[in-house]
């Protein structure tokens, strides 16, 4: 007996990457500050809502670029991610902190960032300003760039290797 997984109905907007740009322009036009971040967002810790609902506050409306499954394997390795990209966009877009999310291919932001254009580019701490994936387009369209502190022992990695030491 074969179990397949029933789809799952999207609360709140994941969005193509056409109508992501729609998006960001209506609130533009609108006087909301649009702020982006991206990652893989695999297993949801407390870490991460943190950081998304800090990257909301540095705005009005939060997008996040959620990499797509090929692209966690090629970030991460063939055992990632763990969820899927329709689960981990569900679980983001379940979160208060977050307005749309948009999945992108590419193993980094770049082409999604220069098509969005957000006011806000937001990463986490461990990201030097100057290495940060589509910088220069943000700061060239009179947008800023900011990083946000880490919660401390918080990771996916580590609550992997949590699970595996446990459960061994």
């Amino acid at each position: 007996m074969s179990h397949t997984q029933p789809k799952i109905e999207l609360s709140k907007a994941l969005l193509s990457r056409k109508d992501a740009q729609a998006f960001v322009q209506s609130n533009k036009q609108a006087g909301k500050k649009v702020v982006f971040t991206n990652g893989c967002f695999d297993i949801l810790h407390a870490g991460h809502v943190q950081y998304l609902n800090q990257a909301k506050a540095l705005g009005d409306v939060l997008i996040i670029g959620l990499n797509a499954d090929a692209s966690v394997r090629r970030l991460k390795g063939e055992k990632r991610p763990i969820n899927s990209e329709e689960d981990r966009a569900f679980v983001l877009n379940g979160l208060k902190a977050v307005d749309a999310v948009v999945v992108f291919e590419e193993d980094t932001p770049l082409e999604l960032i220069q098509a969005l254009l957000p006011d806000v580019l937001v990463k986490g701490g461990d990201w030097a300003i100057d290495k940060i994936v589509g910088r220069e387009v943000v700061e060239a369209n009179g947008g800023k760039v900011k990083t946000i502190s880490f919660l401390d022992g918080r990771s996916t990695t580590g609550t992997i290797e949590k699970i595996l030491i446990a459960y061994k």
